[in-house]
């Protein structure tokens, strides 16, 4: 599942580039009507597909994160259980994972009731106005430090779209925003957020210029 999801990180940066290339042709002289018509077809396919691939890594990192603390919860409680038969008792399951279970449950519903106000303050506002955004860093920062203040905190991550232009446009916009919010969530959970902890959510700003992703603790 790794070599895979690699895979399909490594097919989402080609399909940028093939994005890129495809729209800077349009600029090129000496091209004939039929020559837009194709690109635009090109286009909407190269479109297509990297929605699908950015799919299919969504749910990747997702079936990785539940299996991870799969895996670790039965080797806690293969732990209790070597303990037990070394003490000819049975006790049942790790008390690590019932305490890891009950917290992550109070967190999810934590997370699943709260909303940002328009007066909360953003922990992180990421900025997608230019190709390859590096946002990794200063997001694990900004995320560990708040974890280490509240270790049951929860997030909201806030995909924002610019409402200007005609309503395609709009709708390209957040569709756009959508993906990054995504991506932005998938890096969470590669940092081993859980995923009960993160609310996604979807906003239109008439004073945004570019698509934007905040993420707000609780």
């Amino acid at each position: 599942m790794t070599k895979l999801s690699n895979d399909a990180a490594d097919s989402a940066a080609f399909g940028q580039y093939l994005l890129s290339a495809v729209q800077a042709t349009y600029g090129l002289s000496g091209a004939v009507e039929s020559d837009h018509v194709r690109l635009e077809v090109l286009e909407d396919d190269v479109l297509q597909t990297m929605v699908s691939i950015d799919r299919l890594m969504t749910d990747l990192s997702q079936d990785m994160n539940r299996q991870n603390i799969y895996v670790n919860n039965e080797r806690q409680n293969m732990t209790t259980l070597s303990l037990a038969i070394k003490n000819g008792e049975l006790y049942g399951s790790s008390l690590a994972t019932r305490a890891f279970t009950q917290t992550e449950t109070l967190a999810r519903a934590e997370a699943q009731s709260s909303v940002p106000k328009a007066s909360d303050r953003p922990l992180v506002i990421i900025r997608f106005d230019r190709p390859n955004v590096q946002y990794q860093q200063a997001l694990y920062n900004a995320v560990s430090q708040a974890l280490s203040r509240k270790p049951t905190a929860t997030f909201d991550l806030v995909a924002i779209s610019p409402q200007r232009g005609t309503a395609a446009q709009i709708a390209l916009n957040a569709s756009a925003a959508k993906r990054n919010g995504e991506a932005v969530l998938r890096s969470l959970r590669d940092m081993g957020v859980p995923s009960g902890r993160v609310q996604m959510l979807a906003q239109e700003s008439p004073s945004a210029t570019a698509n934007e992703v905040h993420l707000y603790v609780h």
